[in-house]
C-alpha cells in the first residue's frame, strides 16, 4: 500500500490516520505536502467540529522518512513545518491518539495539536541531534511552551526517547491510558468536545496561542453566533444544547502563515 493520509469523519468528529505501515507511520515529503490543503477542507465542513489525529496500527509517527532527506536535503523540513503550521492553525480543537513511536516529525506534529492522549507504551523523543538537523525555530519554540525550556533541551540537545508517564509530567501527554483503552477514550472525549460550542473553544484556542489582535472579532462572532443564548436556555431548561456556530467561511486557517 502506498503512503498516505486517510480521514474519516463521523459524529463530529475527523479522524485523519498517517497510514505508512512499512516505515512505522514515517511521513514521506507527498504526505508533509498533503496534510495543510486536507486540513484546509476538513476546517472548512461544518459537519467537523474536533479532529483526531493517529497512526495506522501500533505505532503514531516514526519522523520523516529518511531516504527523502537524502533525495531531496531541506525540502522535507520545510514541508514539515508548513503541516505543522497548518495544524497547529486549525481553527477546531485537535488530538493527537498517540500509541507506540512518537519521534522527530512525530512528535512535531503531536506537539501541533491542543492536546495529546497516550497509551501507555507509548514513547516520545525528538531526533534532529542525531542527524545532524537544526531543529526549526518555531518548532523548537513550540516544544518549549509546551514542556519548558529544561525538558525541550533534554530532548533536543539528547535524541532520547521518553516514556508517556513522562511525558505525562512534563505536559507532552495531557492523558495516559492502560493498554487497550486509548481508542475508547478518544471517542468518549471528542463525542464531549463535539457537543461543546465552537465558538468559544476557537476564540480560546486564539487567544491560548498569544493573539492579543482578535478580541473585537471574537466579540462580533459571539453577538452574532447565537451560542451564548442557547447555552443558556438549554441550562435554565435542563437540556443539553445545541451549538450551531461554526468557522465563517474564508476564516478557516486565521494567523496561518
Amino acid at each position: 500500500m502506498e503512503p498516505q493520509l486517510r480521514q474519516a469523519v463521523a459524529d463530529g468528529v475527523a479522524t485523519v490516520v498517517i497510514d505508512h505501515p512499512a516505515k512505522r507511520n514515517a511521513m514521506t515529503a507527498d504526505m508533509w505536502h498533503a496534510l495543510p490543503p486536507l486540513l484546509d477542507a476538513l476546517a472548512a465542513d461544518p459537519a467537523v467540529r474536533a479532529l483526531v489525529l493517529t497512526g495506522a496500527g501500533d505505532t503514531f509517527c516514526a519522523g520523516a522518512d529518511i531516504s527523502s532527506l537524502r533525495a531531496e536535503p531541506g525540502r522535507p523540513q520545510e514541508l514539515a513545518v508548513l503541516a505543522e503550521e497548518a495544524l497547529a492553525a486549525f481553527p477546531k480543537p485537535t488530538l493527537a491518539a498517540v500509541r507506540g513511536y512518537c519521534v522527530g516529525g512525530g512528535c512535531q506534529l503531536a506537539a501541533a495539536c491542543d492536546l495529546r492522549f497516550a497509551d501507555e507504551g507509548a514513547s516520545f523523543a525528538v531526533t534532529p541531534a542525531k542527524l545532524g538537523i537544526v531543529y526549526p525555530a518555531s518548532s523548537t519554540r513550540r516544544l518549549a511552551t509546551l514542556v519548558g525550556p529544561a525538558t525541550a533541551k533534554y530532548l533536543l540537545f539528547s535524541g532520547e526517547s521518553i516514556s508517556a508517564a513522562r511525558a505525562l509530567r512534563t505536559g507532552l501527554a495531557d492523558e495516559v491510558l492502560p493498554v487497550g483503552e486509548l481508542d475508547a477514550r478518544v471517542k468518549e472525549f471528542t463525542r464531549v468536545l463535539a457537543s461543546r460550542s465552537l465558538l468559544t473553544q476557537a476564540a480560546a484556542k486564539e487567544f491560548a496561542a498569544g493573539r492579543a489582535d482578535r478580541d473585537a472579532h471574537w466579540a462580533d462572532q459571539a453577538r452574532g453566533s447565537g451560542d451564548t443564548a442557547e447555552g443558556v436556555a438549554a441550562f435554565l431548561e435542563r437540556r443539553q444544547p445545541r451549538f450551531t456556530w461554526t468557522v465563517p467561511d474564508g476564516a478557516a486557517t486565521p494567523g496561518r502563515p
